[in-house]
């Protein structure tokens, strides 16, 4: 291999770095995701088991698990398509390289879609546990009432 194919073949995987960097931070918040889904299943499942004789503050509970879950459903979605637009955009760059043509375009786009969809991600997180607090405080609230 000639010192300037090495080079640039060096070179392009340094660049490839950031999409798998990103992409490492993307199966993390899955991770996080899928955790906090669990969470939730477990709590749907325990107020469904046993109503007791509370049956309109469990439909509250039940209420705001839905919501919860439905934006943990945004999460999940919007973070696996900026996995798939990460992956995506490291394909392009190596495809780019090895047929010597320019994708810069498809490559910002890519990276540029996988970053606005993972800031989409955090924002439905961030709504979720904004959530989670607003239930848990209304609990602490009934409670002291009592």
């Amino acid at each position: 291999m000639p010192p300037s194919t090495l080079d640039s073949a060096a070179h392009i995987v340094q660049l490839a770095l950031t999409p798998v960097f990103l992409l490492s931070g993307v199966a993390a918040l899955l991770n996080v995701f899928a955790t906090r889904l669990g969470r939730i299943s477990d709590q749907v499942d325990k107020l469904v088991a046993d109503p007791g004789d509370k049956a309109p503050e469990v439909r509250l509970k039940l209420h705001y698990l839905r919501i919860r879950s439905r934006l943990l459903d945004v999460a999940v979605v919007l973070a696996a398509l900026a996995g798939a637009f990460t992956c995506g955009a490291a394909l392009v760059l190596f495809l780019g390289a090895v047929r010597d043509s320019s994708a810069g375009n498809a490559l910002f786009l890519l990276f540029g879609g996988a970053i606005i969809l993972t800031t989409g991600a955090l924002t439905a997180f961030v709504l979720e546990v904004l959530l989670a607090g607003i239930g848990v405080r209304r609990l602490v609230d009934r409670s002291a009432q009592k």
